[in-house]
């Protein structure tokens, strides 16, 4: 395959943009934006930001796939395994990107550059941080010109935080709506009235809010010194680090409690995962409803890349601040709700590819979830298999049977209409596209742990 065009979502900026060839992620740097790249080689910031850890580095090629007039020189990015989007981010990872993006704009100012974009896009998951990854956001500081991303930052980062931090209540969500970023004005309006009284919060929101409705006129626009921007950089990096989402308890925050306390269930399923795991050559997994991740720490400890997804913000959150504080760093957690998964967004909705269009592992985990998505969800047996099986090669999954205690509290608040949840019946929806190489009982339990291949 040769050049396959421009990426979908690299279309906004005309310094460059994304491409593949031959299969391969490429980005183009425009002649129009050869003075600043140059200087941001020359400078030392580049390799100063790689030396940190901030930025993903890149090889420059000397060759013009794509055929266009206007290119300068081609770069080929270190690869990102799995690319994730705001909205699918716990609020720990969205402080952590704000805190990066504040950091490198800290640092560029000091090799006489200004970050031009403060996207939360432009930030990932990689190699245990938030790194970013756009080397074309970086210009020549013109003293005396305001922040052009100060907005941005704002709307992708203060903003959603603030709100969050005042409210008590995820919104990360609103990123679907909102992939711009939520509008300072919208978030001055919801935001409590206390917040006026955090000077930060007044500043970058209220404040911000109003300034941004009046007409701004080349006589009235403040010119801007480079103390002023540090002062700006600190303000935010002070409140952003203030924010915080502490609540005490989601909807699974007791769940690993409550099943230490289930007599022979937690341990032996344990056991019996590991053994599972040590005779299958995989490099990736997907936890599906991973709660706080103890079945992807055993995964990720066998050097398996894996991703680690469940509704429960809180426990995401839990998950990732477990991750950055410990040693086990190639797990990505994220917020997703397999029955409602993030869908594709943006322009010709292609801007934003959808997650399922994004999975591709080599092992699918479904332990204690299938319960919740079939009678929770009312989700039947073929649709999940559809699901599962377009997102991995195999396929690890708990089947908690009829009479399952947790079951029965769940069929407390609903009518009984479940006839067809039997082991019988999942069998033989799983076996259309999996081959069951093993199965086993959990301890005492009576729930089953199947180990499935694709056919």
């Amino acid at each position: 395959m040769s050049f396959a065009g421009r990426h979908p979502s690299s279309y906004r900026d005309p310094s460059g943009f994304l491409f593949y060839h031959n299969s391969r992620l490429y980005r183009q740097v425009n002649r129009s934006f050869q003075k600043d790249f140059e200087q941001f080689i020359s400078s030392g910031i580049y390799q100063h930001l790689i030396d940190k850890g901030l930025l993903i580095p890149h090889q420059q090629v000397d060759q013009n796939f794509t055929g266009t007039a206007n290119w300068y020189t081609t770069l080929e990015p270190e690869v990102i395994p799995f690319i994730s989007y705001p909205y699918e981010w716990c609020f720990a990872m969205l402080k952590d990107a704000a805190l990066t993006t504040l950091e490198i704009a800290g640092e560029a100012i000091k090799f006489g550059m200004i970050l031009k974009d403060a996207s939360a896009y432009n930030v990932q998951w990689h190699n245990g941080r938030m790194k970013f990854i756009d080397t074309l956001s970086f210009e020549k500081w013109d003293e005396g010109k305001p922040w052009i991303a100060y907005r941005q930052f704002c709307e992708h980062f203060f903003a959603p935080l603030a709100l969050m931090h005042f409210k008590k209540q995820p919104v990360s969500k609103w990123f679907l709506a909102y992939p711009e970023g939520i509008p300072v004005e919208l978030a001055s309006s919801l935001l409590p009235y206390k917040s006026k009284w955090h000077l930060h919060t007044y500043l970058h929101v209220h404040l911000h809010a109003r300034v941004s409705q009046k007409k701004q006129t080349k006589e009235t626009a403040k010119t801007f010194s480079t103390s002023k921007l540090k002062n700006l950089l600190r303000s935010l990096e002070e409140a952003v680090r203030s924010f915080s989402l502490d609540v005490q308890s989601g909807v699974w925050s007791d769940y690993y409690d409550e099943a230490f306390q289930r007599e022979n269930y937690l341990e032996p399923k344990k056991q019996i995962i590991n053994d599972l795991l040590e005779n299958l050559e995989i490099k990736s997994a997907m936890d599906v409803g991973a709660n706080e991740g103890e079945f992807s720490q055993l995964a990720a400890s066998k050097n398996v890349r894996t991703i680690s997804v469940d509704f429960d913000h809180y426990s995401i959150n839990r998950l990732y601040k477990k991750i950055n504080e410990g040693s086990i760093h190639n797990i990505l957690p994220l917020v997703m709700d397999l029955s409602a998964p993030s869908p594709a967004i943006g322009l010709n909705n292609t801007e934003r590819t959808s997650f399922l269009d994004r999975v591709n592992v080599d092992l699918v985990m479904a332990l204690a979830v299938i319960h919740h998505l079939c009678i929770g969800k009312n989700i039947p047996f073929d649709d999940l298999v559809k699901m599962f099986a377009n997102m991995g090669s195999y396929l690890l999954i708990e089947f908690v049977p009829r009479f399952d205690e947790k079951i029965e509290v769940m069929l407390q608040q609903k009518k009984d209409v479940y006839d067809w949840y039997t082991i019988d019946n999942f069998k033989s929806s799983f076996s259309k596209e999996y081959e069951i190489l093993n199965f086993k009982t959990i301890g005492t339990t009576k729930r089953e742990l199947f180990l499935m291949k694709r056919k």
